[in-house]
């Protein structure tokens, strides 16, 4: 089914969520078009996982509406995709690229052994989207990182997804896999016209790619630009802390008194030093 024109990928409206008790977001309203390629950032706790999984209709809220590409949240619905953060027993599987495909579109086992012409045809399409048909026969146990996202993302894609919810992908890789998976990415998004939500630690190496960044913390959110949300004044309300946004010599300082508590790239000019 098509959205209706102008319908947000994904809209809260007065969205209040607790985990333990705990505030993680709190009356928060927001909405995120359709293609965006948008950051999710913020601090440990801050609820990039758990706002994911709200999304997923996994997490109810306490208070508000979520709503997904036009319709309420709600478990399975095939049109977003999703790659989660624990993936702890990837490093020693046994099984193929090819496998670890198929056990997401059939479902029900893991193989290809008995898949049908129609399975065998969707695993290799999504392989192909992401370039990683040549890792189809290799066990996922010796791939690098970056090949395992790769195949991981091609898991994400079974069923032509019209929402990307990718969780902290860019954990243990080191900065020239960071970069290729980003890219990746954001080849896809643009391919297919898709929105995608990419959670991070840092924004420095997302940018050059987002539309606009969503950054979380003390059950607030802002939603904007780079430019508009990574100052002084949004972040020392996000953390409930006095911060300070320093440009120097092309990057982004984000401090606490004298305490770095994040830093990033910018594409502001190699002379700028300014204080925001």
């Amino acid at each position: 089914m098509m959205d209706a024109p102008g319908t947000p990928a994904v809209a809260l409206r007065d969205v209040t969520l607790r985990l333990g008790g705990r505030p993680v977001l709190d009356a928060v309203t927001l909405a995120i078009g359709a293609c965006e390629f948008v950051g999710v950032l913020g601090p440990n706790g801050a609820g990039k996982t758990t706002l994911m999984r709200t999304i997923l209709g996994l997490v109810q809220p306490e208070r508000g509406t979520v709503q997904v590409l036009g319709r309420a949240a709600a478990r399975g619905n095939p049109a977003v995709g999703y790659m989660p953060q624990s993936r702890v027993a990837l490093p020693t599987t046994r099984l193929t690229g090819q496998q670890m495909v198929a056990a997401t579109v059939r479902g029900e086992r893991l193989g290809l052994p008995s898949a049908g012409h129609a399975t065998r045809a969707e695993v290799d399409r999504v392989l192909g989207l992401v370039d990683a048909r040549a890792l189809a026969r290799r066990p996922m146990a010796e791939m690098s990182g970056g090949e395992r996202q790769r195949v991981l993302l091609a898991q994400a894609l079974v069923g032509r997804p019209r929402l990307l919810l990718l969780d902290e992908p860019l954990i243990s890789l080191d900065p020239h896999h960071q970069h290729d998976v980003i890219a990746l990415v954001r080849h896809v998004q643009l391919s297919l016209g898709i929105t995608v939500l990419f959670s991070a630690h840092e924004l420095n190496p997302l940018l050059g790619v987002l539309d606009r960044v969503l950054y979380l913390g003390g059950g607030r959110a802002a939603l904007g630009t780079v430019d508009e949300v990574i100052t002084g004044p949004v972040l020392s309300r996000l953390y409930g802390a006095e911060i300070d946004v320093v440009r120097l010599h092309g990057r982004i300082f984000v401090m606490a008194g004298r305490q770095e508590v994040a830093h990033c790239s910018h594409h502001a000019g190699a002379s700028d030093d300014v204080r925001v």
